[in-house]
Order: C-alpha cells, then structure tokens, then sequence
C-alpha cells in the first residue's frame, strides 16, 4: 500500500511545508493580508524524539476573504446585536477551496489527538478573544475524527470528476448520452478550429517565461472579475514552482508558437486540483479545454481517480462532474448565537440535499 494513502496528510499538496511556508513567505497570507498564523503542533510522547507528531493550520482572522465558506451573514447578525465577530479563528487552506486533510501528521490521527487539538484550539480562542472557529473542507477521515459534541457542521456542494477506469478520453465520453457527447466534441472542435493546441506541462518543465505569463494572466482575471488584485502574489507561485515542482502541472494553449492561456493544476496520486487560469483574450470554449476537458485527460493518462476543478460552476455538471457534499465544522462561543446558527445549518442542509438530487438528474450519463 502507498503510505500517502494509508495516511493521506502525506500526499495532499496543499498541507505540505513548502506550500503554506510559500503563502507567509510570499506576503500572500501573514498577518498584514489579515491572515494571521498561529499553527498548533502536538509533540510526540517519546522524550528522546520531541520532535511534532501532528500539526494543524490556525489563522487569526479579521475579515472572511479567501475562505469559500461564506459567514458574512454571521458577521453581519453579529454586528447588528452590537458585538464582535472578528476577529475570529479558521483552520484552512488559504485561499484554496479544496476538500483534504487538515492536520498533517507521520502517524494516522487518533480521536484523542483531535480532541487535544480542539482543546488547545479553544484556549486560543481564549487568549485572543475570537468569537469563533471555523474548520474547513476537511475530508471525510477528518471530519469524522474531529466528531465534537462543541462543534456544529456545516453542508454546501462542489462538482468533482471522478475516473471511472477510463483508458482515454473517448472512452469517458463514451459514457455519455449522446447529445452531451455531441456537445463536447463540438467545443473541443472550436478549440482546434481557432488553430489552438494545448500542452501540459509537468513541475519543471514549466519554464520561467510561462511562468511569469501564467501570473499576468492569473491578476488579469481577478482584475477582470472582481476589480481587485488576485490574492497570492508573484514570489508565491515562484516559491512553489521551486520548492514542489514534482506536485504542480500547467496546461498551457498556444496559437503557433505564441503562448495565449495557462491554467494551473496540483496533484497527488489520487486527485487532480484545478486553481486557477487566465487568457490574453476571450477564445470560443477555452476555459471549458484548460479546466475541464485537459484536466480529465491528464488525469485518466496518470490513473489519478478525482479531479476537483475548484469551487462552484453549476456548468461543470453537463460536461461529467458530479455533486459532491463538502463539509465544515463551527465552534461559537456567543451561547444564543450558537443556538441560531444551528438552527440555520439544519435549514440550510434541506436545501443543500435538494440541490444535489437535482444536480445528480443533470449529470450527462448514460442512465444505464
């Protein structure tokens, strides 16, 4: 057995040293972004080691930018009543809406580790006057793990791919009705129509130059979007592409030699990561070859089983990615406010369960 499978924190790209240490080095989440770091490690038993055997992001925060789990309605209720949700404290992934691991450990995490970690997590909260906690997007072995009778969870939804043992492309669309599959061929058509081709490249083979048009297209797309600068800066994507260019792949579309997009994945062995993309201008169905249809090929082409192309899209569901609950957990201290979130997220839950049983009558297979 694969050991980062046996102990996934190992493998998921995101809680790796090289990436959050990326993120603080960068000025990309520290406490001048409002990112505040705290971690909390547990040292092992053995006197002789005393060296971390399970460490867990924790950010003091003073805003809700960057989570994907959106409380601004609870920061808002808060402020009504005349009190203060910020600052408050969140055990995620910067920036980066991925469902994983959140606590990174040599060993698997034991209940009792978890139950330490919401203890330890709790006297901060203490010490720092945080109106909350808000652990996010862990997977499934985590949440079940950190099953805390203080904690309140949270549903909401993403669309994922997943492999079916596919051996190529066509044979996943294969899989599909008919017209569906019509549709895909069609977009992948117009991309080859325009005299557009697409590679992907892999950790190192990335070059400099691509690089650095990847950036100005990322910053041209929040620009475009938003009105405002992306969240992670230059030196962060520089830092990666050197520290853990063995996790990382770009595909990048070229009209003849002349580079006009970049999407950017990561990876581990069992899941593909879309994050983010960019173009020098608008081309017929592009952002559909670099995020959705490029990712899938690279993934069935390397046996990886997932490919989570980042958060919402309810257009993803007609071109083969399923619903799929993710999960949060809550701790809030205020007692009443407690009592009225709770009562929310059973609300919000009925509603989350609806919109996956529609989402899943969407999906383009075959029903047989």
């Amino acid at each position: 057995m694969n050991p980062d499978q046996e102990n996934p924190s190992l493998g998921y790209p995101f809680l790796r040293e090289e990436f959050l240490q990326a993120l603080e080095d960068s000025q990309s989440a520290c406490e001048s972004s409002g990112w505040n770091p705290i971690h909390l490690q547990l040292q092992s038993e053995s006197e002789a080691q005393q060296q971390s055997s399970a460490f867990m992001p924790l950010y003091l925060k003073d805003h809700s930018m960057g989570e994907y789990v959106f409380d601004w309605a609870w920061a808002n209720a808060y402020h009504d009543n005349g009190l203060d949700y910020y600052p408050k404290l969140v055990t995620s992934i910067p920036f980066t809406p991925s469902v994983g691991p959140r606590v990174r450990t040599t060993q698997p995490l034991t209940t009792g580790e978890c139950r330490q970690l919401v203890d330890e997590v709790l006297e901060v909260a203490e010490e720092t006057g945080a109106s909350s906690w808000h652990f996010l997007f862990p997977g499934a072995e985590h949440l079940e793990l950190f099953s805390d009778e203080r904690l309140l969870q949270r549903s909401g939804v993403q669309y994922q791919w997943h492999n079916r043992g596919y051996e190529s492309f066509d044979d996943f669309t294969a899989s599909m009705m008919s017209r569906k599959r019509k549709m895909i061929r069609k977009e992948r058509k117009a991309i080859v129509d325009q005299g557009i081709r697409v590679s992907v490249e892999v950790g190192a083979a990335i070059s400099p130059e691509i690089w650095r048009l990847f950036y100005q297209l990322y910053e041209r797309t929040y620009i475009k979007r938003n009105g405002t600068r992306g969240y992670l800066t230059e030196e962060f994507f520089r830092q990666i592409a050197a520290t853990m260019p063995e996790q990382i792949a770009m595909a990048v579309a070229w009209q003849g030699d002349i580079p006009i997009a970049c999407a950017l994945y990561f990876f581990d062995d069992e899941t593909l990561y879309g994050r983010y993309w960019g173009s020098v201008d608008e081309f017929t169905y592009l952002h559909f070859e670099l995020c959705y249809y490029s990712g899938i090929e690279f993934a069935i082409s390397r046996g990886i089983q997932r490919y989570d192309a980042g958060a919402q899209g309810e257009h993803k569901i007609v071109r083969g990615f399923e619903p799929v609950e993710t999960h949060s957990l809550h701790w809030i201290k205020q007692p009443q406010f407690r009592h009225a979130i709770a009562r929310f997220l059973e609300r919000e839950k009925l509603g989350i369960n609806e919109h996956i049983l529609q989402a899943q009558e969407m999906l383009p297979y075959r029903k047989d």
